[in-house]
């Protein structure tokens, strides 16, 4: 028999259930963190980031005073570490559709990096295709991170506004569609695993 402490849903999904967001500050260790930044850097060097753009459509333009960092899309795993950090984004998958059914059927995600004295102002993630993203999740890579480096995620909560310290190894989840978010700027160059965990188009057309 299968002991009832294995079947429990982790925190971070029991707060998804309620109140809709939740943080699980050791949800990778150092080694993991370290390797990861490594391979952010990498891809950096090698010219894979671009600037961020807001918008959708026609309407989609780089707007560095609304959005200021550069981000790399993970269309495939290049390392260990960046299969790693997604087979556990995957187990997180497979608990929030075991859970709270949720129909989730893949994960996008890109890193980012905001230099010193950007920001991201308050907005709702949305697909610029529809509804398809359900979960946001970040996963931050910053060691030694102080207050006064500033860069917080700010959720605007029912309750009030949750801030998140973007230290190294800490997840952040929330519902995408239903919580603005931003963050704050930052004083020193602020990286960070930023993904959505989505579902299908409503016309049911594979993603």
């Amino acid at each position: 028999m299968v002991p009832a402490a294995a079947l429990a849903p982790p925190p971070l999904v029991e707060a998804l259930a309620a109140p809709g967001y939740g943080v699980d500050r050791g949800f990778a260790e150092p080694r993991l963190v370290g390797a990861l930044v490594e391979d952010l850097e990498r891809r950096d060097r090698a010219g894979e980031f671009r600037a961020a753009a807001v918008g959708a459509g026609p309407n989609r333009a780089v707007r560095p005073q609304v959005r200021g960092d550069r981000i790399c899309w993970l269309a495939a795993p290049a390392c260990d570490a960046e299969r790693e950090i997604l087979a556990r984004l995957e187990a997180l998958r497979v608990a929030l559709n075991r859970t709270l059914m949720l129909g989730l059927v893949d994960l996008e995600c890109h890193y980012a990096i905001y230099a010193p004295g950007t920001r991201y102002a308050r907005h709702l993630d949305r697909s610029p295709a529809g509804a398809e993203r359900v979960v946001s999740v970040v996963l931050y890579l910053n060691d030694g991170w102080r207050a006064a480096d500033g860069g917080e995620l700010v959720i605007a909560a029912g309750t009030g506004e949750v801030r998140v310290t973007p230290a190294a190894g800490t997840l952040a989840a929330f519902l995408s569609q239903r919580f603005e978010h931003e963050v704050r700027v930052a004083r020193r160059a602020r990286l960070s695993l930023t993904g959505w965990f989505r579902r299908r188009p409503a016309s049911g057309i594979a993603l």
